[in-house]
């Protein structure tokens, strides 16, 4: 007589595996669901209104770069960069009492009005500008980043 075949069980391995992977998927969405709900708290406009800033500087130094120097490629730039530069206060409220941080901000806004009343009409001129607008927000980071 031959015995009945018995069922095979499934070895105690593939269930804790299984557990595991199981606890790690669940971990893991239970980690992005409370980054999200950090995310969600915190204000975007400061660090929206640096990547802009910075856009902008940056196309100063791509224009520079292709030797597209003229008013039309400078003048927009420089009145965005001025126009954001108002914003910074308020981007900041934390350190609108703050006498460093307003001396920074007062520096760029002067730098950005002097670019503005005598525009850089070459690449040399630009290429000033720009590393000087760099230096401005430079020395505010490292005071304040």
């Amino acid at each position: 007589m031959s015995q009945p075949a018995t069922p095979h069980r499934p070895s105690a391995a593939y269930r804790y595996l299984f557990v595991g992977v199981l606890g790690l998927v669940v971990g893991l969405i239970a980690t992005v669901m409370v980054s999200r709900a950090i995310q969600a708290r915190q204000d975007p406009f400061p660090d929206a209104l640096m990547h802009v800033m910075n856009r902008q500087v940056q196309l100063l130094q791509d224009a520079q770069a292709q030797n597209r120097c003229t008013l039309a490629d400078s003048v927009p730039r420089l009145q965005t960069l001025r126009s954001l530069s108002n914003d910074v206060d308020l981007a900041f409220p934390g350190l609108k009492d703050s006498q460093g941080f307003q001396q920074h901000a007062s520096a760029l806004r002067a730098t950005l009005n002097q670019a503005l009343a005598a525009p850089p009409t070459d690449c040399v001129g630009m290429g000033q500008l720009v590393e000087k607008i760099q230096n401005d927000c430079k020395a505010c980071h490292q005071d304040f980043r």
